[in-house]
């Protein structure tokens, strides 16, 4: 297993340790929260700041396609949430994101697959965001439901704190880890919205709903 320096740095935020900028750098604010971090852990190298799978974040997504999972999206995404918030598994396990490959593993999000599950709720074809519409296909509240109930599996199962820099929707990638993408606006809108909000604000509303739901898995310390 092999991690970049930028994998580390969100991987501190995670914990509660403040590496400075994520920018993929080893600077000394960097050493500074690994030392504070594996002290926490009780840890001997930056290994031990991870789960044993490799995994580390989930980032949520939308298929921007018509309801009705079809097999290019199930070989993109590790699960698909359905309109009426039914998942359903993606070709790759989550597992496979650990060694992220092309053609072995799902390819969700541009340049930051490796240790990272990919979950998509199947909507918003022809949806705009400027002037926005929501398409044919509108993002539904079960969807939402189911994303975030998976997502708590996830993170009970593979030790992945519901934060800002381990939960994330696509829209928040290249913010908040410094990872350019192209355009992209999944879930910048939840159902009940007139028009698209702020990426990181609607990434904490959707937290919020995950924090609740490990909660009632009886996981009442979640970082910050």
């Amino acid at each position: 297993m092999s991690y970049t320096w930028r994998d580390v740095q969100a991987r501190c935020w995670a914990l509660g340790e403040d590496p400075g900028p994520i920018d993929g750098m080893n600077g000394p604010r960097t050493r500074d929260a690994v030392r504070r971090a594996l002290r926490k852990r009780d840890g001997g190298t930056v290994f031990d700041l991870f789960h044993h799978s490799g995994l580390h974040r989930v980032h949520w997504h939308w298929t921007a396609g018509a309801y009705g999972a079809i097999a290019l999206e199930l070989r993109a995404y590790n699960a698909v949430v359905d309109k009426d918030g039914n998942v359903h598994d993606g070709k790759f396990r989550p597992e496979a994101q650990a060694r992220y490959q092309v053609g072995k593993a799902a390819s969700h999000t541009l340049n930051a697959n490796t240790g990272a599950i990919g979950i998509s709720c199947d909507a918003m074809a022809g949806a705009r965001e400027r002037p926005f519409e929501w398409g044919s296909a509108p993002l539904t509240q079960a969807q939402i439901d189911g994303m975030i109930d998976q997502t708590a599996l996830w993170c009970v199962a593979y030790d992945i704190p519901a934060t800002r820099y381990s939960t994330l929707s696509h829209s928040e990638v290249q913010k908040t880890l410094g990872i350019r993408q192209r355009w992209k606006w999944d879930i910048n809108v939840l159902p009940g919205m007139d028009r698209p909000g702020d990426p990181i604000q609607i990434g904490d509303r959707l937290r919020a709903m995950l924090v609740e739901r490990l909660q009632d898995y009886g996981v009442y310390e979640v970082a910050a």
